[in-house]
């Protein structure tokens, strides 16, 4: 069994994004910059957050977090994203989700600026990408993408099973498997049968937050298995959303739980932006 190596991978592309924030400074005197709204307490939508921060300050990013507490107002919010749209220094703009129930969180995506939506969660990207066009991409399921063109795996042809359809990751992934010519099958918390559907996989993407829902007998010799869940037990040990003990013996490729798709969200999100702050340059010198 091959481990699929996130955290080593993610490190190898902080790297390209380090030459690109240099070359960028030393050609135009520009510095990508990242602006994060954080809304709320939720410690691990704050943990995540920081982790973002410490990665845009190894790089060389200018980065700022907007916290605001938890009873915030729609209009508040909407307001500091008008102010981000408009600042000419902030490439990228991020809205940690989830967010309060009393915000509409579809109104505050489709109002981030496309060309700083480093998140990949604008219709206008979600449609480019749905089409097979040149878009930002949502971070988790790209840097899923990457790992499969890093460790040499074929998509096209393969029966995948995307088991969750969420419109962060589960969606998305489906759309960029279809896009690769892989024969792609969607399941949810309504699926009849899911065994069936998973023994008949080549490959399995899991993201529905059930701690190691998918089980050595689901899946068939030889499977890869790409585990986006990221769960924390009553004993304090963090696991997927596959059991990755009985799983290794039975797998081809596997990823860790921590260490596997995690990192590479955050790798993706750095790529997403030196992207758009090398789009403003261009903009700017036409």
């Amino acid at each position: 069994m091959q481990l699929l190596d996130g955290k080593a991978l993610a490190a190898k592309i902080e790297t390209t994004v380090v030459s690109g924030v240099k070359e960028l400074k030393d050609k135009t005197g520009l510095v990508p910059g990242l602006a994060v709204i954080l809304v709320g307490q939720d410690p691990a939508s704050a943990e995540y957050v920081s982790m973002k921060k410490k990665a845009c300050d190894r790089v060389g990013f200018y980065s700022v977090t907007h916290e605001m507490p938890s009873d915030i107002s729609q209009a508040a919010i909407e307001n500091t994203i008008k102010m981000m749209n408009n600042n000419p220094n902030i490439d990228g703009i991020l809205i940690q989700l989830p967010l309060p129930k009393h915000i509409d969180t579809t109104k505050l995506l489709e109002l981030v600026e496309p060309s700083k939506d480093v998140d990949g969660f604008h219709p206008y990207n979600v449609g480019r990408m749905v089409s097979n066009l040149d878009a930002f991409l949502p971070a988790t399921p790209f840097g899923v993408m990457r790992m499969f063109q890093e460790y040499g795996i074929e998509l096209s042809g393969k029966n995948v099973v995307v088991i969750g359809s969420s419109d962060i990751v589960g969606k998305p992934m489906a759309s960029l498997l279809i896009n690769a010519k892989a024969t792609v099958t969607v399941c949810n918390s309504r699926t009849k049968d899911l065994k069936a559907h998973t023994l008949a996989a080549d490959i399995v993407v899991i993201a529905v937050g059930v701690p190691l829902l998918l089980k050595a007998d689901m899946v068939k010799d030889g499977a890869i298995i790409i585990d986006v869940g990221i769960n924390r037990l009553d004993t304090g040990k963090l696991v997927g959303d596959a059991d990755f003990e009985s799983l290794k013996e039975k797998c081809s490729h596997l990823t860790p739980v921590p260490g596997g798709v995690g990192p590479m969200t955050i790798g993706m999100l750095l790529k997403n932006t030196i992207k758009a702050a090398k789009l403003r340059e261009k903009r700017e010198t036409k």
